[in-house]
């Protein structure tokens, strides 16, 4: 079931972290975030195609115990969609992998991993739609259900023609994938202040070049 919440002092959102989990933790640290007065919604893709990257959802797991909500990206339904490991590590995440609701709303928003299905009733998008939809979302007109707009990450800002490594903002939809994954840029976004906290992901610089950015 989705989550709904009222509204919270700061409403803070990042998505498609890739694995880049020092990066996270740099951007929760430099936007001061305090899980008793902010609401922090993760929106997907935690992790990468490297086994690696997994341990991000330690950090991602944690920061929902603290408060934080969560929702899954098409990596984690990939990760759940692959043969069952048996260590009672694996196994703890993908339990709580399943009970990720699909989308969250909070303050008239919408927080969803890739978008909705254009023409669908919101209580009838599936989680595939939810998870890898791209082009047939963010080129339709805002959905009738969506409130003040709907956050959502999977499809790279830079593809949707934001500058690399910028917030993307069109007709009420937000895109926050800021290119993380490809070198460009994580991003913490303070949505109703209107601020972006990134860092850089390239290689040569990784998590240097701070920013705070107001849209």
């Amino acid at each position: 079931m989705p989550h709904t919440l009222q509204k919270a002092y700061r409403l803070l959102a990042v998505s498609d972290i890739h694995g880049h989990a020092a990066g996270l933790q740099q951007l929760l640290d430099a936007a001061a975030y305090n899980p008793r007065t902010d609401q922090l919604i993760l929106v997907g893709d935690y992790i990468d195609e490297d086994p690696q990257s997994r341990s991000t959802l330690e950090l991602i797991r944690s920061l929902t115990r603290e408060g934080a909500l969560a929702v899954p990206g098409n990596m984690e339904t990939k990760l759940l969609s692959q043969p069952e490991g048996h260590s009672a590590v694996e196994l703890t995440f993908r339990n709580w992998l399943c009970q990720l609701p699909p989308y969250v709303e909070a303050d008239g928003y919408l927080f969803v991993h890739a978008g909705f299905r254009p023409g669908v009733p919101l209580e009838q998008q599936t989680l595939l739609d939810m998870t890898e939809i791209r082009q047939d979302f963010w080129e339709a007109p805002l959905p009738a259900f969506a409130g003040q707009g709907i956050v959502f990450g999977h499809t790279p800002t830079f593809k949707l023609g934001a500058a690399a490594g910028k917030i993307w903002r069109s007709g009420g939809k937000i895109g926050i994938d800021t290119g993380a994954k490809h070198g460009c840029r994580l991003t913490l976004l303070d949505v109703h202040n209107g601020i972006a906290y990134s860092c850089s992901t390239e290689s040569r610089q990784r998590y240097g070049d701070f920013r705070a950015d107001l849209l």
